[in-house]
């Protein structure tokens, strides 16, 4: 049998570990993990052999549907674009749920976490093998369903329960976004067909929305006065999900504190599944807004500010895996930044954002892994009691300093020395310039040279303060067993060497998502259609182009070896309260007071309150007119009660003489 008809089996597998580990799981050595590690290693396997398959034949991509609900269907699609992706899940994931058996052997649930880990990543591996938009929603939810319970894991603690609510909530609102902007899609093909869909044409599978985007652009609504496409409008309603999704402004605010779960959901959240999935949207629907005249700028903003704006927090947080978290953030805008760029480059932003995508989740992972490896030694992830681990735990901060300098992109420019990170950070960067040069739009480029500077000192303050110098407190430490070292040698090896050695081969590969037997589009022609200008001169930017990135990486390195290293400069006057700035920044810019208590509890919960209230006081003021009413009425019915027979007499004959009056008055007019 060929590898590709076993493709419906990378999620199931997952998904049917998840049942078993469930229900036996209490019955079984650490808590039944054998059973989702079985299964992703499968997956992995078979995600594997099809992407080595479809390397010697991008063309040739692995496509099943069957019909549901007439012109609906339930599908599979592994084109170049899914099955990078579905490599990286389940190889990230593999590792992560090996890591935890040493990590979450002394939690009291252990199978309740392997069951929950094992439909996370079925759930994300679902959404990356839809071939139609309505599936994929579906397998979106389900992540978010699996992202609520396990970063409410430990429940039973105040801030875990009210961080996964948070998540929950948040991301509810783009996905609000994402489901209208199906609905309208649904609405404008189902126009295109004049409700007359043929027999095997599956309305919302991606080759029939990618086949009808010119009658889609030809749509056009009347918005505040102001004429927008439909396509415009739905990619922006698409981008509304990816921005809930994958923490862009301003609904990253659940990211971090989405720490609240153990720190090896965090390492699948921020690296593997989850956040991922709005940055996998985008792309998946690239014709689509490249095709939409203002969106990839909107991605291409977004993107860049929320680069720099979550950097700017990241240099101040003290908890190990908040800095962590807000450097996720960051990167997400990255991503969204290297798709943005498409309006310049075209689909070359894809291979590109996706890189920076598969190498994030390496370095990103074992970030994670290794901070939970601290803090399973030491028992605490505040970084000011660390300091000296590196005497401790040589393994575990010898990875991480090599994530961190992946993280930052150290490399040498124009050639295939350096980090992963170096071949697809500074990738998006040189394109943010060609796009500044080809728009005149100049602000995405700045903002992503500066948020190279901020990610530089974030990671190494934390690689100072946690590992260098001597303990800042008695919390003796040691180096974590087998089963977490393995994993974390293994990703820091990816980490360092998988940029370069797939850079080129990797990017024309998932370039030629859009070119196969599926679907067959041409870029520049949508590009046109969405007023994009792609450019002619890639790769020709000034040498001083190609070194700032690093110079940035290598400028964040040594202020901060001089601040906490060297300690030449008293931290104490600027770390303080009375310093406006970095009460600022701790404080997040007071997102959470905004957020939750101005918007949440002010507009919202008083809102609907008040409003509530008001409804209320409306039914009790309707309810006694009625019964004030009724009284009155049965009051003034009772005077015609007397008792007396002449009384009733009366009327009797008053109301037969007026009804006799009015039958012969009806008459003699008919």
């Amino acid at each position: 049998m060929a590898v590709e008809n076993l493709a419906f089996l990378i999620p199931v597998l997952p998904a049917l570990a998840f049942v078993l580990t469930f229900f036996l799981g209490k019955k079984l050595p650490t808590g039944g993990a054998i059973i989702p590690i079985a299964a992703i290693a499968t997956s992995f396997i078979i995600s594997l052999l099809i992407t080595l398959n479809l390397l010697a034949n991008p063309e040739e991509v692995v496509s099943q549907s069957y019909s549901w609900f007439a012109i609906l269907n339930v599908g599979i699609l592994v084109d170049p674009l899914a099955a990078v992706m579905l490599t990286m899940v389940t190889f990230v994931s593999l590792l992560i749920h090996i890591y935890s058996t040493g990590y979450m052997s002394h939690d009291k649930a252990p199978s309740r976490y392997f069951a929950e880990t094992a439909l996370f990543t079925a759930s994300m591996l679902g959404l990356i093998l839809s071939d139609n938009i309505l599936q994929l929603f579906i397998c979106w939810e389900l992540v978010g369903v699996c992202s609520y319970l396990l970063i409410g894991f430990w429940f039973e603690k105040p801030s875990a329960a009210t961080a996964a609510k948070k998540a929950f909530l948040t991301t509810r609102i783009g996905d609000v976004m994402f489901l209208t902007g199906i609905i309208v899609l649904f609405s404008d093909l189902f126009k295109i067909f004049n409700g007359n869909v043929p027999d095997g044409v599956y309305i919302l599978r991606f080759d029939e929305i990618f086949a009808h985007i010119p009658d889609l652009a030809a749509i056009n609504a009347n918005i505040f006065g102001m004429e927008v496409s439909h396509i415009t409008l739905i990619t922006l309603l698409f981008f509304g999900g990816a921005v809930g999704k994958s923490g862009q402004f301003p609904l990253h605010v659940w990211l971090p504190d989405a720490m609240e779960g153990p720190t090896t959901v965090s390492a699948l959240i921020h690296a593997a599944t989850m956040v991922t999935a709005g940055v996998y949207l985008v792309a998946r629907t690239f014709p689509m807004f490249i095709a939409a005249p203002d969106s990839l700028m909107v991605v291409a903003y977004v993107g860049a500010f929320t680069a720099i704006f979550a950097g700017t927090m990241g240099i101040v947080m003290n908890d190990l895996k908040r800095v962590l978290a807000y450097s996720t953030v960051s990167q997400l805008g990255y991503m969204m930044l290297g798709l943005g760029v498409g309006a310049a480059v075209g689909s070359e932003a894809v291979g590109i954002a996706l890189f920076h995508l598969i190498n994030h989740a390496f370095f990103k992972a074992l970030l994670f892994l290794c901070a939970g490896s601290v803090i399973h030694a030491v028992g605490t992830h505040d970084m000011r009691q660390l300091g000296g681990v590196a005497k401790v735990m040589p393994i575990t901060a010898i990875t991480m300093i090599i994530a961190s300098l992946a993280l930052t992109g150290i490399g040498i420019p124009g050639t295939s020395i350096g980090t992963s990170g170096f071949f697809s950070k500074d990738a998006i960067i040189e394109n943010a310039y060609l796009f500044g040069e080809t728009t005149g739009t100049w602000l995405p480029y700045i903002f992503s040279i500066a948020a190279a500077l901020l990610t530089s000192i974030y990671i190494f303050r934390l690689i100072f303060m946690t590992f260098y110098g001597k303990p800042r407190t008695d919390y003796g430490g040691h180096e974590s067993p087998a089963s977490m070292t393995i994993p974390l040698s293994i990703l820091a090896l990816c980490a360092l060497v998988f940029g370069g050695l797939t850079t080129k081969t990797f990017n024309t590969f998932v370039s030629e998502t859009f070119v196969n037997n599926f679907v067959n589009m041409d870029i520049s022609s949508l590009a046109t259609l969405g007023g994009y200008h792609l450019a002619e001169h890639a790769g020709e930017e000034p040498m001083l182009i190609l070194w700032l990135p690093l110079i940035m990486a290598l400028a964040g390195l040594v202020i901060t070896f001089l601040i906490y290293g060297l300690k030449i400069v008293n931290m104490d006057k600027l770390v303080s309260r009375n310093n406006p700035i970095y009460k600022l920044l701790y404080n997040r810019y007071y997102q959470n007071s905004i957020f939750t208590n101005f918007i949440s509890v002010k507009v919202i919960y008083e809102g609907f309150a008040f409003a509530g209230r008001a409804v209320d006081r409306g039914f009790d003021w309707i309810v006694k007119w009625f019964s004030d009413f009724t009284l009155e009425a049965g009051e003034s019915l009772r005077q015609f009660q007397t008792g007396a027979v002449q009384n009733y007499a009366t009327a009797v004959i008053t109301g037969v003489s007026l009804l006799v009056i009015l039958i012969k008055v009806v008459m003699e007019v008919l």
